[in-house]
């Protein structure tokens, strides 16, 4: 008879393991392209304290530190509900600080929302369904079940973002 709506148990892995390994790269990327692209972390730092997010290093450090380890944990499918949250987290304080006030487009003069938009919503989707049985959440019975993997996203990202920027976002102050 097969599945009822039509997509085989091994469609669905396959589908969600290349959403996971794609976004994982990607963050992975941005992570690294923090530390060692362009200006380095020290370039990172600087733009950083230009958003008001300060001590500018320890935000370019912290950022790029949980871009490379959600990404890692997103390939792996590896705590898939936390490293969702993270990734959440990096992009709601990048649409804040960045990216709010430039309209929607990427393509925008400031770079507009859309990217961080996307992502924040894949994030919570993964972070939602969870890593497909092509995962080490699966190998090590780890997943979660119902509702509690959307609602650990939710929290680890929002939370997390949220309340980074209350203690340490104070934009329209040059740097000291």
């Amino acid at each position: 008879m097969g599945d009822p709506v039509g997509v085989s148990g091994d469609a669905v892995n396959l589908a969600l393991a290349l959403l996971r390994a794609s976004v994982g790269a990607m963050i992975i990327a941005h992570g690294w392209n923090h530390l060692f692209g362009g200006g380095g972390l020290a370039g990172t730092a600087g733009w950083f304290d230009s958003l008001g997010l300060r001590p500018g290093r320890l935000h370019a450090l912290m950022a790029s530190v949980v871009e490379l380890v959600a990404g890692v944990l997103l390939l792996l499918g590896l705590l898939v509900p936390f490293a969702a949250g993270a990734l959440l987290g990096v992009m709601v304080v990048a649409w804040i600080t960045a990216h709010r006030s430039n309209g929607f487009f990427i393509f925008a003069p400031g770079q507009g929302w859309e990217y961080v938009m996307v992502v924040s919503v894949v994030a919570v989707a993964i972070g939602t369904v969870g890593p497909g049985q092509w995962s080490l959440d699966h190998a090590f019975d780890l997943s979660m079940s119902g509702w509690w993997p959307m609602v650990v996203t939710v929290v680890v990202g929002l939370g997390g973002s949220l309340g980074l920027l209350a203690v340490f976002w104070r934009p329209g102050r040059t740097a000291s």
